[in-house]
């Protein structure tokens, strides 16, 4: 069983070299590439994506697993051994019901759709992307149709992302938190909307990237084993365990854009290079699920990073670097500025309590398009119809509307928004059960110390990588199931105290 063990692991790890190759070709594409190697990373990325697939579907593959069986029944079911066999036999019991050649349609078909994007979206051209965003929603139907027996055809798709789910257990959820969002969105929208003017002077690129250096080091992440660099939309991506990257975006006359894009990506990135350095090259070696990372990465831009304990530390600080923007501004203004609520038009720059929002309608639109209720053609308006009636603004353009995301235009359609709204509702459960198990946290917090909830989240959930589901990581981390309890609450008590309500 060792040897047949062994062999796995040998098979697994050329698979995963092949990705990481693909990885850092995306990386790439996405920050330094010139738009004339397109066509052939398009080419690249298809090869290579076909070639792991192909590799992993391997009959022998599956031999291996099934001749493991008995060995993984035998051993606790949270055992490294247990989980590996575990975890790739429920992968490979997918990825053999999709053929190749599909896989490679569809990396090709992304890698060109981005590189369109990139150009379209500032030319406020939706027209000239619509045939390769038609294209991605019949892709994505197509992948979905080599799962039949779904109860909803985002299913499936949704599954790639979070296991287990379903659209009707996100509908529930949303339609469950929106009951709560709704009457604070109100009662704030009614009040005097905060000034967050200083936030929107010159501040030098340089500077402002130094500075999210410096916070997210404090954090815990590890610049021997990770970099940062500039990209059209921010991202995390990993190329081994010792060699996790992200990258940020930079506005000279908004502070807000790369500060917390930074602490964002920083924080999936902080789970990843949490991983147990034993799964490495295996399919553990990665977070559980979309919702679960997110769960990190906006636990850290978040009840983080826009607390008042979090800048009674940093302000100073900022402060000396940005003398001039901010040398007048009392902390109590600037934390007021970077909390702001306000109905707004893009996702990303979206406040905590109507972020949600964004995200809930981008899955409603994804669910309407692979249903085929709503056509590619009618998305802008139906985009603009959608916030008008959700959150009381209309984008004025595309650039701002159906254009400002690049998961439709890379991606697929489906599977891809839900996990950011999921996020906030974990990132709440998991940091109130971190506070429980130590009541310290928040006041370290305000002098500048995070190892002790960095400590608690590794040892709680990073260093497990994919070894258990969402719902049972949940379980262990909290006791109990996914619930709104905890994030209302937050909300709740924060915005009550900012807003007076």
């Amino acid at each position: 069983m060792e040897a047949k063990l062994q062999e796995l692991r040998s098979r697994l790890a050329e698979v995963d070299d092949l990705q990481s190759a693909a990885g850092l070709m995306y990386w790439d594409q996405a920050t330094y590439m010139p738009p004339g190697g397109t066509e052939a990373r398009a080419r690249q990325l298809a090869t290579l994506d076909r070639l792991a697939h192909e590799k992993f579907t391997n009959p022998a593959v599956g031999k291996l697993l099934e001749e493991l069986r008995p060995y993984e029944e035998r051993l606790p079911y949270g055992s490294d051994e247990a989980s590996l066999i575990r975890v790739t036999r429920r992968l490979y019991e997918k990825a053999v019901k999709i053929p190749s050649s599909f896989v490679s349609l569809l990396a090709r078909h992304g890698s060109v759709s981005y590189e369109v994007w990139t150009k379209v979206r500032p030319a406020n051209n939706f027209a000239a992307v619509q045939p390769y965003l038609e294209k991605t929603v019949d892709l994505s139907r197509q992948l979905a149709e080599f799962f039949p027996g779904y109860e909803h055809v985002a299913d499936p798709l949704i599954d790639f992302a979070d296991y287990g789910l379903k659209a009707s257990t996100v509908r529930g959820l949303f339609s469950e938190l929106r009951a709560q969002l709704v009457p604070i969105v109100a009662a704030i929208a009614d009040q005097p909307v905060a000034d967050d003017s200083c936030l929107r002077t010159y501040f030098s690129e340089q500077k402002q990237l130094a500075f999210g250096r410096e916070v997210i080091r404090s954090f815990g992440f590890d610049f021997e084993r990770g970099r940062q660099d500039k990209t059209h939309h921010p991202f995390m991506t990993k190329f081994s365990l010792g060699d996790v990257r992200i990258t940020t975006r930079v506005k000279e006359d908004n502070l807000s854009e790369s500060l917390f894009s930074t602490m964002h990506e920083a924080g999936h990135a902080l789970y990843e290079q949490g991983i147990c350095r034993d799964y490495e090259n295996t399919p553990l070696a990665g977070g559980t699920s979309a919702s679960v990372h997110e769960s990190q990465s906006r636990l850290w831009e978040n009840l983080v990073g826009r607390s008042r304990s979090f800048w009674q530390y940093f302000y100073p600080r900022l402060r000396d670097v940005f003398p001039e923007q901010l040398g007048s501004v009392p902390l109590e203004t600037f934390y007021r500025a970077i909390n702001k609520v306000q109905r707004s038009l893009i996702r990303t720059d979206a406040d905590e309590v109507t972020y949600n929002l964004h995200v809930m309608l981008r899955f409603d639109f994804e669910l309407q398009l692979l249903e085929g209720r709503l056509a590619v053609r009618d998305l802008p308006e139906a985009w603009r119809e959608r916030y008008k009636a959700d959150l009381g603004i209309a984008p004025p353009d595309d650039r701002d509307g159906v254009l400002q995301d690049v998961h439709w235009y890379h991606g697929t359609v489906g599977g891809a928004f839900q996990g950011y709204t999921l996020g906030n509702i974990l990132n709440a459960q998991f940091f109130e059960a971190a506070t429980k198990a130590h009541p310290e946290i928040p006041a370290e917090i305000a002098t500048g110390k995070f190892g002790t909830l960095h400590n608690w989240l590794k040892e709680q959930i990073y260093i497990h990588g994919s070894k258990y589901t969402t719902a049972e990581l949940v379980q262990r981390v909290t006791g109990g199931p996914i619930r709104i309890g905890p994030y209302v609450r937050y909300l709740r008590e924060k915005y009550g105290e900012l807003y007076r309500l």
